[in-house]
């Protein structure tokens, strides 16, 4: 992940773009056949056979109707399976936040993206998402900035953390390597140090990359 600490905290004034109306205009967990078309254009062949056994995947889990946390593990397994590359090398760029869709199309991504793709993963799988918040964190032990996704099992409970790093799910008491700074879903952002508080709610004014996510996602499902 190339986004700096002093940038994250730069932002602390934004909110995240609610994904209500993301999760309401999409079919197919949003993987249609023109998408599927359109991925084996891009990449190929096998970056359709990836980006397709995303809503087997879930579709599966809905079906079998698991406890959460299984529906946890099942998406955290699941993208923790897309090999790490930077977005320098990825993208050419110096922080892009990628759909699920080209995450798994290209089978590469950093910690943003592998946290929106079990984001949305467990969205889908009719995880309360008011339960889910996407973390940004500094990692100790690499003295560097990255994210995690964090599950609130009730908003006064100790969180979760699924992560790429050490990728067993965890109680973030357990993670001491690990120094939350704020996090965000479709409904806000909070400040660590104060979840119980909301900072803001206007999408309009939001953080760039998450609602360019968001948008750039509304344009793959409507591919013809």
């Amino acid at each position: 992940m190339q986004l700096g600490i002093k940038h994250g905290l730069a932002v602390l004034a934004i909110a995240a773009l609610p994904t209500t109306w993301v999760m309401a205009q999409v079919n197919d967990y949003g993987v249609t056949p023109a998408l599927l078309a359109w991925v084996q254009g891009q990449w190929g062949e096998a970056a359709k056979a990836r980006v397709e056994a995303w809503p087997k995947a879930m579709q599966e889990t809905n079906q079998l109707q698991p406890d959460e946390l299984e529906k946890l593990i099942r998406a955290n397994d699941f993208f923790n399976q897309v090999r790490w590359l930077s977005d320098q090398e990825h993208w050419a760029k110096e922080d892009y936040w990628a759909t699920p869709i080209e995450t798994l199309a290209t089978n590469a991504g950093d910690c943003e993206d592998f946290s929106i793709g079990k984001y949305f993963t467990l969205h889908y799988t009719q995880l309360d998402p008011n339960k889910l918040r996407i973390t940004y964190v500094k990692a100790l032990e690499y003295n560097q900035a990255h994210m995690v996704l964090a599950y609130y099992p009730s908003p006064s409970a100790e969180p979760l953390i699924l992560d790429n790093i050490n990728k067993t799910i965890l109680p973030a008491s357990q993670r001491t390597d690990l120094f939350p700074i704020y996090s965000f879903n479709g409904d806000g952002l909070w400040l660590a140090k104060s979840r119980d508080k909301k900072l803001t709610g206007d999408s309009e004014k939001s953080l760039p990359q998450w609602r360019e996510v968001n948008e750039r996602m509304l344009r793959e499902a409507a591919i013809e």
